[in-house]
């Protein structure tokens, strides 16, 4: 299967699939990250800081070893300005590999970038859409997903796990590649914040270890 997963800025991939995309790689499918988003710090474009962090998106990607990745450099902290300059290059993507699985960020991340992610998606691949793949899956991303405010939209309800038990130390390890966005525990972005996390959800299904997502469509033939 071609599987193509759709994340707003490097390291959403690892934090919110990386286990899953490792699971992926071993079954033999072909693993597609779209990475939507430069970085800024500071609210500040620093070109220098961003070839930093895509030194790190790439080595996370050797780890995880996935098939291909692409950087589509648009702003950060300012995708939800305009939702089309996200729906066309990331159409001629998704013609370009016609995946049958998509993962795309949850559509009440507690971040504006990942609500016009989810947004510019849900266009994209549409059901009278040239490429409709077949399963479309939320994931939640730690530090975004989590600090959502107690409003309803902002409710992740999980209804499909995938058991990261044998692969949640490459994820660890591809988040360790990641230097600048790494923080301490008890921050969600830290190594035994993501662990806990992976812990938590398989105990909610039965699994040592997993990672959870919302279905938006499983179309089955």
């Amino acid at each position: 299967m071609n599987v193509l997963v759709i994340v707003p800025h490097m390291d959403d991939e690892v934090l919110g699939c990386g286990g899953t995309i490792a699971r992926h790689v071993e079954s033999g499918d072909n693993v597609f990250v779209c990475f939507i988003a430069h970085r800024v710090y500071n609210h500040q474009f620093n070109d220098e800081r961003n070839e930093v962090e895509k030194k790190h998106a790439n080595r996370a990607k050797e780890v995880l070893n996935y098939k291909e990745s692409v950087f589509l450099g648009l702003n950060d902290e300012r995708l939800d300005a305009c939702i089309q300059d996200i729906i066309i290059p990331l159409e001629d993507f998704i013609f370009k590999i016609e995946p049958d699985i998509v993962y795309s960020p949850f559509y009440g991340d507690n971040n504006q970038d990942h609500r016009a992610v989810f947004q510019a998606v849900r266009v994209a691949i549409r059901p009278s859409a040239k490429v409709t793949p077949k399963k479309w899956l939320l994931y939640e991303t730690p530090s975004s997903t989590d600090q959502s405010p107690p409003i309803i939209d902002g409710a992740f309800l999980p209804n499909y796990y995938v058991d990261i038990s044998r692969y949640v130390d490459v994820k660890i390890e591809a988040f360790r590649c990641y230097e600048t966005e790494r923080r301490v525990c008890p921050h969600p972005r830290s190594e035994e914040a993501l662990k806990v996390q992976a812990q938590k959800r398989g105990v909610e299904i039965g699994f040592k270890y997993a990672e959870a997502f919302m279905i938006m469509r499983d179309k089955w033939i």
